[in-house]
């Protein structure tokens, strides 16, 4: 693991919410991004180096709606940049941590994305991405 990527946090209005964030960050969102395999539309603010990704449902299947709808809005997971997401999975399998998706899924900001189930992490969804290579 090289460092923590991002922050996810589930939002139940992205325009409302990036209002919110850009008077607390004092800086403005830097980019959108839709995610249609997930279900969820994205905005990304930059603090120093580490990322914080705003998560909105955009239907009502998707796992933000479902998380908002038994939790409500919060901190949703902690992602962690990696360098080799295929070796970080067999590493953390051999390791006793569940995956819950065995191929790595297009994410948004040109990431591969994998996620650890909360179980196998005290409760915390855990992300790991890479860097998709041309």
């Amino acid at each position: 693991m090289r460092k923590i990527e991002h922050l996810g946090i589930a939002v139940k209005n992205l325009k409302s919410s990036n209002e919110l964030f850009k008077k607390l960050l004092c800086t403005e969102h830097y980019k959108e991004e839709n995610v249609e395999g997930e279900g969820v539309a994205t905005s990304f603010f930059m603090i120093g180096e580490t990322k914080l990704e705003l998560l909105e449902a955009t239907r009502p299947d998707s796992p933000i709606a479902k998380y908002i709808e038994k939790k409500s809005e919060g901190i949703h997971h902690i992602a962690f940049e990696v360098e080799d997401i295929h070796a970080e999975m067999e590493r953390l399998k051999s390791e006793g941590f569940e995956i819950l998706n065995e191929i790595p899924k297009e994410g948004a900001d040109n990431k591969l994305v994998v996620f650890l189930h909360p179980r196998s992490t005290n409760g915390v969804l855990v992300e790991l991405c890479q860097e998709k290579r041309s």
